[in-house]
């Protein structure tokens, strides 16, 4: 039998509560430990999770835990680089969430440092794994859809938090870009190949975050209108036109349980997954990386460093034409 994957979880947010609710469901996953700025903190995540779950109280503890396998950092963007480095230097495996990082430059750095600790490295694009996106995009690859021409795309909802929190934080990396449009941005990507080019338009906060950001791309002969927004409710859909029909993702695209084909005067048919989606998908993220692991790759195949270093650099050259930018961003 294989042996369990002990998963190390790096910070005590949302987002790191959603992920460990999710591994409790894939098979082989053991939620070890986890790190926090303090020990209260972590001790309170530790108990959700079972008794034999150690609660740190630093990040550098928990990467330096024996027991741990590979680290899931899911702290605010402007920290992964750091985090991951310092996992990697404990010697663990990381899956990042994303973005990997605020800009190109971090990221190619994050990525130089896993392969000099010969570490797996994979941004948490969580949707690249889920099971109906993946049959949509092995379908298009077959030609069974025809020859896609538009993507259309959006993810938007209202953000309730206050002008201090992260979303709004330019030195964390807050704005609609990074936190939501990287899913119809990854999406585009992933139906239509590597953007030629974006041409984006955007308001932005008081503070100097993107509060809602437009992109049209252009895919070599196929097209892409893609948006994200932090002030209103979207229909958080996907379509993909085709030669010979159209491909329709309802809303919540980027958590996709279902899809629907529907032939140019043909009825609509069902597009499912081969495999059912665990947890709310962030399961199947997990269950890939376990499959790495075992594996012995270094990267994913569904979610490769190339992929993920093409995106940042879109992003980067998306921040600069609506003017946002970071105190890490490299002089131009």
């Amino acid at each position: 039998m294989t042996e369990p994957t002990r998963w190390g979880i790096l910070a005590t947010g949302r987002i790191a509560r959603s992920f460990a609710d999710n591994l409790r469901e894939v098979p082989g996953a053991e939620i070890v430990a986890v790190g926090s700025r303090s020990q209260e903190a972590a001790d309170a995540f530790a108990r959700e999770y079972g008794d034999a779950v150690r609660g740190h109280a630093s990040y550098e503890a928990l990467v330096a835990d024996p027991d741990v396998d590979v680290v899931y950092v899911a702290t605010p963007h402007a920290f992964h680089l750091e985090n991951a480095r310092m996992a990697f230097d404990a010697g663990k495996h990381v899956l990042c969430e994303k973005p990997l990082t605020l800009n190109l430059a971090e990221a190619e750095a994050m990525v130089a440092a896993a392969a000099a600790a010969g570490r797996f490295l994979m941004e948490a694009m969580w949707m690249a794994c889920n099971p109906v996106i993946r049959e949509i995009r092995d379908g298009i690859a077959a030609g069974r859809f025809g020859t896609p021409r538009q993507v259309h795309a959006d993810l938007g909802f209202v953000v309730k938090q206050p002008p201090s929190s992260r979303m709004f934080n330019p030195e964390l990396g807050g704005g609609a870009l990074l936190d939501m449009g990287i899913y119809p941005l990854t999406f585009a990507h992933l139906m239509l190949g590597p953007a030629d080019s974006l041409v984006a338009t955007a308001t932005l906060s008081d503070q100097g975050v993107d509060l809602d950001v437009a992109l049209a791309g252009r895919h070599g002969r196929a097209v892409s209108a893609l948006t994200a927004s932090m002030t209103s409710t979207s229909p958080c859909t996907a379509t993909i036109a085709t030669t010979d029909g159209r491909v329709d993702v309802p809303s919540g695209f980027h958590a996709a349980r279902h899809a629907t084909w529907t032939p140019t005067g043909g009825e609509p048919e069902p597009i499912a997954g081969l495999e059912p989606v665990i947890g709310t998908g962030l399961g199947n993220e997990a269950a890939h990386v376990q499959e790495c692991l075992h594996a012995g790759r270094l990267e994913s195949p569904l979610v490769p460093h190339v992929q993920t270093l093409t995106l940042i650099r879109q992003m980067d050259d998306v921040r600069r034409q609506i003017g946002v930018s970071y105190a890490s961003d490299a002089p131009s």
